[in-house]
């Protein structure tokens, strides 16, 4: 056999080896595209499917912290994130927590978390999921003890550990209407986040900023993303003993952002209790720096719940900027409208007898207030004095004063301008309403629209927030201020992001004049000296103020709104103050007038 034979020979060898792996291949081949594309029926009960036995051996994952950014108020106490200790359970499989040295472990746990035994076993074998141990009627994962820490730590449970959680409202103190709530909110979503929803980036189960700071500043609050725990489970669900547990945890040295209010949490907190103590279920407190404009404390009732949106005895509103009637607060611009005309001045004298004698019109004093000038009138709230006042205005002159003083328009801080961080204009107080004077402005003189305008019925309504800062207006000389809620807004190092600077809310025809200012301040004063409000003349500060009936109607039963208005102390003003008690029996004393009292002698204490 020659050598040219001998070659074909060998590659003939050669090429029959090949094809035999080639068959055996594709075999392989045909095989694993048979067992992914067509269904596989367990063939008996102990026979699992193989897809279904590829993705158990798999993570089993749970939230720590959702990486959102937090508040803290002006000296830095935080309003919003609490870190503490919790106890998280992982689904494993039942058996494993049945044998003897696992149940006795149980038995411990369960003593220490102050449970039965048996419930809390019943509950572990119910897991579909991991998570944390949460007592009945607490809303977030339980805080343990150190106590509780010292017995855990000391067991050895597959499955259980304890791992640090990042709570979003801490216990202590009520959630806060100014700061909002986060819930999920499709609808939102898809509005305010359709291209991240296209790229996957959110999905609509994410929680959204509902409302407050928590809605205005969602997109920086939003962060970079969560941290989470992963426990390694096979098939079965037995623990992959060497894997125990991986944290997944965004490395972003600049996130989560810090936003700091101008809220003073303790004062906060104190008003609150103050509030709730004394009966206040309904209305709201707005406390202003005199100086600078800056929100103090927001108060709202009935109390916002975060976890439970629609619980009985709580609401989502927050009253401090929904627009409501004022009653006699509104007489404050009614006096600057007629003093900017010159159609009174503070010596003019009124003669009141009780009955206005138009539109059904009566004083609130029975018998009248008898002879008074317009600084008596206001001191007394005369409603006869101020319809007729009313009455030589046009409506013109009572919208374009109201305007120069901030009602009947939105004032709390916002920035027309695109907000460079959010790529938008900014309004930190979303749910702000601009209240009203007129519901549809008039196209000819109704005196008797003029005159119950004028007393602050009819259509007329304002916020706590607009009433709080007219009298810091009037304090100002006139200038109209932006109150501001947050000051500037920092990096997790502690970096500066951006500074939210005090602004002016100047009215397009101008402002009051200081004279006329001065003369509604005297009035304040008179008010609290031998007026409305000499109830409240003994205190720490002297205060000067103005108070407010208003007739409402309330599922067809007569209400009344209180309010008061005012500032303290006297000679060297630091806060400005609106308290407003809402839907008050008619027969009823001024609420809103003894907690301005308890309010401004909490203020004065510090």
């Amino acid at each position: 056999m020659n050598g040219r034979e001998r070659r074909i020979r060998r590659n003939r060898r050669v090429f029959i080896v090949l094809l035999g792996m080639s068959a055996v291949l594709g075999i392989f081949v045909l095989r694993l595209a048979w067992l992914q594309l067509m269904p596989a029926a367990p063939a008996t009960s102990r026979s699992v499917n193989w897809k279904r036995e590829a993705v158990a051996q798999r993570e089993r994952g749970l939230l720590l912290d959702s990486g959102r950014g937090d508040f803290v108020d002006r000296s830095g106490l935080a309003l919003t994130g609490e870190s503490y200790q919790g106890l998280a359970v992982f689904p494993v499989q039942k058996e494993i927590r049945n044998h003897g040295q696992q149940r006795s472990e149980i038995e411990k746990l369960a003593a220490a978390l102050g449970v039965s035994a048996g419930k809390l076993q019943v509950w572990m074998e119910g897991l579909k999921a991991p998570s944390f141990w949460q007592v009945a009627g607490e809303s977030a994962p339980h805080k343990l003890s150190k106590q509780q820490l010292d017995t855990i730590s000391g067991l050895r449970l597959d499955g259980v550990r304890i791992l640090p959680y990042r709570n979003r409202y801490p216990s202590g103190f009520d959630a806060k209407h100014a700061i909002g709530y986060i819930s999920q909110h499709p609808e939102l979503l898809q509005t305010r986040y359709e291209r991240e929803l296209s790229k996957r980036k959110m999905k609509l189960t994410d929680q959204v900023g509902g409302a407050g700071l928590e809605r205005s500043l969602d997109g920086l609050l939003r962060g970079t993303g969560a941290t989470s725990v992963s426990f390694f489970t096979d098939g079965s669900d037995k623990p992959l003993n060497g894997l125990d547990m991986r944290l997944t945890s965004p490395d972003n040295p600049y996130y989560p952002l810090k936003v700091v209010t101008t809220l003073d949490l303790p004062l906060q907190n104190k008003i609150e209790a103050y509030a709730d103590a004394h009966g206040l279920r309904e209305g709201a407190v707005v406390v202003l720096d005199a100086h600078t404009g800056d929100i103090v404390s927001m108060v709202s009732r009935p109390l916002l719940a975060p976890d439970s949106l629609k619980k009985t005895g709580t609401d989502m509103a927050n009253h401090a900027v929904r627009a409501t009637t004022p009653g006699s607060i509104f007489k404050l611009v009614t006096a600057a409208a007629a003093l900017e005309a010159d159609l009174t001045e503070e010596r003019e004298v009124f003669e009141c007898d009780g009955d206005y004698g138009h539109y059904g019109l009566h004083c609130w004093k029975e018998g009248g207030h008898g002879r008074l000038t317009l600084h008596e009138a206001l001191a007394q709230s005369c409603n006869v004095a101020f319809a007729t006042i009313a009455e030589r205005l046009t409506p013109a002159q009572l919208a374009v004063t109201a305007d120069k003083l901030g009602i009947g328009r939105k004032i709390g801080w916002y920035d027309p301008r695109p907000f460079a961080p959010l790529g938008e204009p900014l309004r930190l107080l979303q749910e702000e309403e601009a209240g009203t004077l007129f519901a549809a402005f008039p196209d000819h003189r109704d005196g008797g629209q003029l005159a119950q305008t004028g007393i602050g019925q009819r259509d007329v309504t304002m916020s706590p927030l607009q009433a709080a800062n007219l009298v810091l207006t009037l304090l100002h000389g006139g200038q109209v201020m932006e109150p501001r809620l947050v000051s500037e807004i920092r990096y997790a190092n502690e970096q500066r992001m951006a500074v939210l600077p005090r602004m002016n809310s100047s009215s397009r025809y101008g402002r009051i004049s200081t004279k006329t200012a001065h003369a509604l301040l005297r009035g304040m004063e008179a008010v609290v000296t031998n007026g409305t409000g000499r109830s409240i003349n003994r205190g720490i500060w002297q205060v000067a103020g103005k108070s407010g009936t208003a007739e409402t109607l309330r599922e067809g039963i007569k209400r009344n709104n209180q309010w008061f208005a005012g500032y303290g102390p006297l000679k060297a003003p630091r806060y400005t103050v609106a308290v407003l008690a809402e839907n008050r029996s008619p027969d009823s004393s001024n609420k809103a007038t003894a907690l301005f009292r308890g309010v401004m002698d909490i203020l004065a204490e510090g």
